[in-house]
């Protein structure tokens, strides 16, 4: 078996096709520049074209290729997940293969980590994306920032490179819900942040709707932190809070004899806005008890189909 290489890469391929070869191409030129052993890990998440087929060309012409099919989509973080248990290197460095994320800055983020850093950042500079997405990224990690009270940037993704130990201490956490980037603020170890250029996409459009992205930000918020259940909680005090100095009000007004005919307005008003708190806080509740359904059947993160060029020790299809 090949000794440990010093560089992992892993990308999880999705309508990837005709980015493949490109992909592989401008990798191997970086890393054979840097000098340094390295494999590159391609995982192709349940494409429906022909992205499987690009990835056996790619490994079939260069064993330091490992391909994984997985069963079908588990997702671009379970893709990820199933690429890092795979990792033999001491570093590691995750990118979408849409080639936004340039395999060119990987030199320069090696070069940063040999200053003593266990994490290197991309943070990516003049993104090259709609309006309307960037607009939402800011909203969503302003958010989860807020809610997780942790660091999260949305200049900042997947693109990094990571140290095996950092790499380790996340793949110890097993739940469903996966966000990367949400990971590598929670392991904490010494981090750094690295400016890198981004690129347009060198091909097709993005395969995250609106919708996905929704259910994506409702999942890892709610994966990542209690603090909507505390919120509410806040709110239902100051409610209570509220009607309270207005009972006293009203016991005045009822005392002085200043209390009219009452229309029947304000009481619909009322109820109307009582039942939707409580149907939101219903809601809220029942959005936990379902992540919590999910995880209690600890059923695999995913499933591999086909493997090539792995190494034995990793060759377990289920995870």
């Amino acid at each position: 078996m090949n000794p440990s290489p010093k560089l992992s890469i892993i990308s999880p391929v999705y309508m990837g096709e005709k980015l493949v070869e490109l992909l592989v191409s401008r990798l191997t030129t970086c890393l054979e520049e840097l000098g340094e052993s390295y494999e590159i890990i391609l995982v192709e998440d349940g494409s429906p074209d022909g992205s499987w087929g690009a990835i056996e060309k790619a490994c079939a012409a260069d064993s330091r290729v490992v391909g994984l099919k997985l069963s079908r989509n588990f997702g671009q973080h379970h893709a990820i997940t199933a690429g890092l248990d795979q990792a033999r290197g001491e570093w590691i460095v995750v990118m979408d293969c849409d080639l936004q994320d340039q395999p060119e800055e990987i030199p320069r983020l090696y070069q940063k980590a040999q200053e003593g850093y266990d994490v290197v950042l991309a943070m990516r500079q003049k993104r090259q994306d709609s309006w309307l997405k960037k607009m939402g990224s800011r909203l969503y990690f302003s958010l989860l920032s807020y809610l997780t009270d942790t660091r999260q940037e949305s200049s900042i993704a997947n693109f990094g490179l990571y140290h095996q130990k950092v790499i380790q201490a996340i793949l110890g956490m097993r739940e469903h819900m996966r966000l990367f980037p949400g990971f590598v603020q929670w392991v904490g170890f010494r981090q750094t942040r690295l400016p890198v250029a981004h690129a347009p996409r060198a091909e097709g459009k993005t395969s995250y709707s609106f919708g996905k992205l929704l259910r994506l930000a409702i999942r890892s918020m709610l994966s990542f932190s209690d603090k909507p259940l505390r919120l509410t909680v806040r709110f239902g005090l100051l409610v209570s809070l509220i009607a309270f100095c207005y009972a006293i009000y009203t016991f005045f007004r009822a005392w002085r004899g200043e209390i009219p005919v009452e229309g029947w307005a304000s009481l619909i008003v009322s109820v109307w806005f009582f039942s939707g708190v409580l149907i939101t806080t219903i809601g809220l509740v029942g959005l936990y008890i379902g992540q919590i359904f999910t995880e209690v059947k600890k059923r695999p993160l995913y499933i591999v189909d086909r493997q090539l060029n792995t190494s034995p020790e990793n060759s377990d299809p289920v995870a």
